[in-house]
């Protein structure tokens, strides 16, 4: 059951991450698909940045809902809508046909994917956490993130493949939209998976113990007034989390094609071998994280991006062989974020407020700074022609990252059961206790 679990979580958010993998990897065929003119990258990175802003509702929506009827029943809908939504895409008349309702039609299919995506990550990364064992949460969790290099990996292999295979006019006028198409298969194989497992053993006890939140409203209520610490904590580290993520692995075949001339072919050759080298290491840190605790892994991959962003940020401007190191580094250095994100987030929350708590903090602060980091970094790139911005925006997030995880509270090996907030001081009290008693 725990082996059929990590597969539906991770591939249902595969299938989510695969639609960005591919969206970036074809940023350059959408743009002249959809965005034709001077401003029209900007216009592809708005389309990208615009499926964020209905992230915040997803959370507020999904979140709650999963608290009160379970997990998978909502990670089945989330699934279904993000590859519907995706699928589409590849359907969608350009501009050239449609002229302005073109990329109306696809800012909107993008809408759909954010609101989804709002329930989808956190529910997942939630039912991951709950069925996991409390000393191997690291470790199994870590998988979810595989799952979610998986999908870009998946999504920029196909289009570099259909690149290699076919003519520039034939990518340029059809070839662009199998990859989107791609996504239905991918979805209802996920739907399948997820149709297989059992609901979150945590979940279950919460609802036999009858402490289910009287209502989506008083839980969202509770949220903020008992547990607005572990909210901004949350947000604070997905600043940092997100600023980096989206900068490396949505932003960067843009810039690296825009900014430092490398066709489209080699830009998504560089990403891929930057991506298969942090899917190789994540199962390794996620298992190390349970040994040395989540805070150690969170403080050196800050601190690392910090010092070293800027650097291998000009490092990937000297030549194809330095930019694959330099891209690889900075990988590697934001794999300790990113391969704890599911056994520290969840443990942040109690169970009654988990998926909302996650959902909802998560998806606020990755709308507010993750999303929009592509088109931040293209517009001040543009503006400015400082080539280096994107190193600078991602420091200026460690900073604030560091800041929250001062405040952050050591879960690993720490129960993620019943109705207080966990943390290894609680579970030591209460075997504490359970002594006394004896």
């Amino acid at each position: 059951m725990l082996r059929r679990t990590i597969a539906a979580s991770a591939i249902g958010n595969a299938t989510e991450w695969y639609d960005y993998g591919v969206y970036a990897a074809t940023a350059t065929y959408l743009t002249d698909a959809f965005f034709p003119g001077e401003l029209g990258t900007l216009g592809t990175m708005l389309g990208f940045a615009i499926s964020f802003v209905l992230r915040p509702v997803g959370g507020f929506i999904w979140g709650p809902i999963g608290d009160r009827i379970g997990r998978k029943s909502v990670l089945a809908l989330t699934i279904v809508l993000i590859s519907l939504a995706t699928a589409l895409i590849g359907l969608l008349p350009t501009h050239a046909v449609a002229g302005v309702w073109a990329p109306v039609l696809l800012i909107l299919l993008r809408v759909v994917q954010g609101f989804s995506t709002g329930g989808e990550y956190g529910g997942a990364a939630t039912f991951m956490a709950e069925h996991a064992p409390d000393d191997k949460r690291g470790k199994y969790g870590s998988f979810l993130e595989f799952g979610t290099l998986g999908g870009f990996v998946m999504g920029s292999a196909v289009v570099l493949l259909l690149d290699l295979l076919l003519s520039d006019d034939q990518m340029s006028t059809w070839g662009w939209r199998l990859p989107f198409l791609l996504a239905l298969p991918l979805g209802l194989i996920g739907l399948y998976l997820r149709s297989q497992v059992d609901e979150s053993p945590v979940f279950e006890e919460l609802e036999d113990d009858d402490k289910i939140e009287a209502s989506p409203g008083r839980e969202i209520i509770d949220l903020v007034r008992e547990y607005w610490r572990p909210v901004l904590v949350m947000s604070g580290m997905v600043v940092a989390l997100n600023v980096a993520n989206y900068t490396l692995l949505a932003y960067q075949p843009t810039y690296l094609q825009n900014t430092i001339g490398m066709d489209t072919d080699t830009s998504t050759l560089v990403i891929l071998i930057g991506e298969l080298a942090m899917m190789a290491v994540i199962p390794f840190f996620g298992s190390w994280s349970d040994r040395v605790g989540r805070k150690p892994m969170w403080w050196s991959s800050l601190i690392g991006l910090f010092l070293l962003a800027l650097p291998l940020y000009w490092l990937m401007g000297q030549g194809l062989a330095w930019a694959i190191l330099g891209f690889v580094v900075l990988g590697l250095l934001y794999i300790p974020q990113l391969s704890t994100i599911s056994a520290t987030f969840p443990a942040m929350f109690p169970t009654q407020v988990r998926y909302a708590g996650f959902a909802i903090s998560y998806n606020v602060s990755t709308a507010a700074f993750g999303g929009t980091a592509p088109l931040i970094n293209e517009a001040v790139v543009d503006s400015s022609g400082w080539d280096l911005f994107p190193a600078l925006y991602m420091m200026i997030a460690c900073v604030i990252g560091m800041i929250a995880v001062c405040f952050l509270k050591e879960t690993a090996g720490a129960s993620i059961r019943g109705t207080d907030i966990p943390s290894q001081e609680n579970d030591f009290r209460e075997l504490v206790g359970m002594k006394a008693g004896s």
